[in-house]
């Protein structure tokens, strides 16, 4: 099997190298181009799958393992970060807008949500005020 599958017409697997924060043989982490907020990470599978629900194991392993790797840098690079979002969108309806299987890491910070409320409830759905 080819672990590392490219498919010609995606961004993710023409990404240029010198954009690829960190890598393993399955997965790479880069910034994300419109970030949620600051530091804003996609973990990527090297290995071109639309869906997420279509990865291997060993893949959804290694992403795993390269989420826990970035924020561990990240919360060392930035002590304002008090907490993280996860999310996957499978599915145009979902908010899917690459179709090259893709996980977000976004960091959260005291104070990040609505100023008035101060309240996080609803996680990412409501998290940032006109986004």
């Amino acid at each position: 099997m080819n672990y590392s599958a490219q498919q010609s017409d995606c961004v993710f697997c023409l990404l240029a190298k010198g954009t690829v924060r960190d890598e393993d043989e399955f997965c790479y982490a880069i910034n994300d181009l419109y970030p949620v907020t600051e530091h804003h990470t996609l973990v990527i599978p090297k290995r071109h799958v639309p869906d997420f629900f279509d990865l291997h194991q060993w893949e959804i392993t290694a992403i795993h393992t390269m989420l826990v790797t970035v924020k561990n840098k990240l919360e060392e690079l930035d002590n304002s970060i008090t907490g993280f979002n996860v999310g996957v969108n499978v599915g145009k309806d979902a908010g899917q807008s690459v179709f090259h299987s893709h996980v977000h890491l976004i960091p959260r910070r005291y104070e990040d949500t609505n100023k008035t409320t101060n309240n996080p409830l609803g996680g990412i759905r409501w998290a940032i005020p006109k986004r």
